[in-house]
């Protein structure tokens, strides 16, 4: 019977405007057994959004109960919005052999590496100069100015803590940016580790 092998957790960290979100839909539509981890938010549904799909949208009443039961894994308030990774629904993941993308700043890594150190591959993805993010920022449309300023002067303390993470990826090129985050997803998922149950058979049988 074939062992099913833990999935991860992984963590592309990146200021707003960074491209995770372009890299984490091209990780999902190009490997199989990766998944997006759909966070519970308390902030409004944006046009096209889908309940269940983009996020889980609560009150702020129900997300601080939810707190209060520890039913996240890491939390954060961002813009006066609260953010939370359901912990529950991460290790079913996990267990079910899924590596699962968490769409998370560098406070929420640190909480998720705090509680589970073994199960986390955190990138850093860095924009490839200021004027190229502030360009994505203006360029894509969502944001009053006074927001991007705001956006522009998170994205300074975002990149510096980037020496937490374990790969550093600079996206200046966008296909090669997505070829680097498929070689890591492909290496951890040949670590020794994670694929000590698979090679204990296959050694085994000799």
């Amino acid at each position: 019977m074939k062992e099913k092998k833990r999935g991860f957790i992984l963590i592309m960290t990146a200021p707003s405007g960074g491209g995770k979100g372009v890299l984490s839909r091209h990780l999902m539509e190009t490997m199989d057994g990766i998944r997006f981890s759909v966070s519970t938010t308390t902030r409004a549904k944006r046009p096209g959004e889908v309940e269940g799909v983009h996020y889980y949208f609560v009150g702020k009443e129900t997300f601080a109960e939810m707190i209060r039961e520890q039913a996240f894994v890491e939390w954060a308030e961002v813009f006066g919005n609260f953010y939370g990774t359901s912990r529950r629904a991460l290790l079913d993941h996990l267990e079910a052999g899924q590596d699962v993308i968490l769409d998370i700043d560098w406070q929420g890594a640190r909480q998720v590496r705090a509680q589970m150190p073994g199960d986390v591959v955190q990138v850093a993805i860095i924009p490839p100069s200021r004027e190229a993010l502030q360009r994505r920022l203006v360029l894509r449309g969502q944001d009053a100015l006074e927001v991007i300023e705001k956006r522009m002067a998170l994205a300074e303390v975002e990149l510096s803590h980037w020496e937490e993470a374990d790969y550093g990826v600079i996206n200046d090129r966008l296909e090669l940016a997505c070829g680097d985050v498929e070689a890591i997803v492909r290496a951890e998922r040949l670590k020794r580790a994670r694929m000590a149950e698979r090679i204990k058979q296959v050694v085994g049988s000799f």
